[in-house]
């Protein structure tokens, strides 16, 4: 399958890299010192399934270069997805296929009105991956997996394609959900919290998530994130808030977040498409959140601070 991967970062670098060793013609849409290094030597990748190093690696800044492909892996930060979405027009052929891969609940409305709703297929991952040393990926824990689905739950040609082009892929789980919209709001309802909370601790999840005070906190923001799903008419199921804290308890002793990173490192990060999102829908839904405003008002700070310093 003719794939592109919008984002070489941890995730498309890991799932594009399994795609490329399954045998499917991968592109990369990448930039920089990271992009350089894919050109000179390759994209490597270490992980517990097996290092490999895709070499060489298709990689570039232009997708004019790559052309039309099936289909387009969205693996940007949540608030570069606008962005990315007004880049991906050469990439785009009569039948192509947009996936996205973010943490968050809005990249799928922003890629439908960046290239039409029919051409988004929802999405959404789990993995813990980053970027080491330009051309070089870390899948650091998790299992990685990807769940996928029409946003209209009927089943598709598409999906069952991308199906298809992961099955080989070592190290990857890819489900077809049923009902994509609430899989995304439950990944949500555990990603939202556990990053807010952990940007809180400033430590590792072993150091906090059994804490009192800090697991009191992390169920109910957990809880507040399942009633403005509720709200808006998302059936999450039984138990999610219990399932989510099992999930928390599931993680690595010494796992943190991508957003807590960003923001302990001074960089931006995804506080304003995952808490700040909770606050800006909370308000439009007429749901009450104090968790998350709590949250999201003292991590402000630090992020204003990163994107300040990135502008300079």
């Amino acid at each position: 399958m003719r794939i592109a991967v919008f984002g070489a970062g941890g995730v498309g670098g890991y799932f594009g890299g399994r795609l490329a060793q399954a045998g499917n013609e991968v592109a990369f849409v990448a930039r920089g010192a990271h992009l350089r290094a894919m050109r000179e030597r390759g994209l490597a990748v270490e992980s517990p399934a097996g290092d490999f190093v895709v070499d060489p690696a298709r990689a570039t800044d232009r997708p004019e270069e790559i052309g039309a492909v099936e289909a387009v892996l969205v693996c940007v930060k949540a608030w570069q997805v606008p962005e990315a979405g007004a880049a991906l027009g050469p990439l785009l052929g009569t039948d192509t296929f947009v996936v996205p891969l973010q943490n968050g609940i809005e990249a799928a409305d922003q890629l439908a009105a960046a290239v039409g709703a029919g051409r988004v297929v929802g999405g959404l991952c789990r993995l813990v991956s980053y970027v080491t040393a330009p051309g070089r990926v870390h899948h650091a824990s998790t299992a990685p997996s990807i769940e996928i689905g029409e946003r209209d739950r009927r089943p598709s040609a598409r999906v069952a394609a991308l199906e298809a082009a992961f099955a080989p892929a070592i190290g990857v789980r890819l489900t077809v959900s049923p009902d994509i919209e609430a899989a995304a709001w439950r990944k949500f309802l555990f990603i939202a919290p556990l990053s807010g909370v952990g940007a809180l601790a400033a430590t590792q999840i072993g150091a906090w998530r059994h804490d009192p005070a800090w697991r009191h906190m992390l169920r109910a923001a957990m809880e507040e994130i399942a009633r403005l799903a509720e709200a808006r008419g998302v059936a999450l199921g039984e138990g999610a808030v219990e399932a989510a804290l099992r999930a928390v308890d599931a993680q690595a002793e010494d796992a943190t977040a991508s957003m807590q990173r960003d923001l302990l490192a001074g960089r931006p990060s995804e506080l304003e498409q995952q808490n700040g999102a909770v606050v800006r829908l909370a308000r439009d839904a007429g749901v009450a959140v104090p968790v998350h405003e709590e949250i999201y008002a003292r991590l402000l700070p630090l992020e204003r601070r990163a994107r300040a310093a990135a502008a300079r």
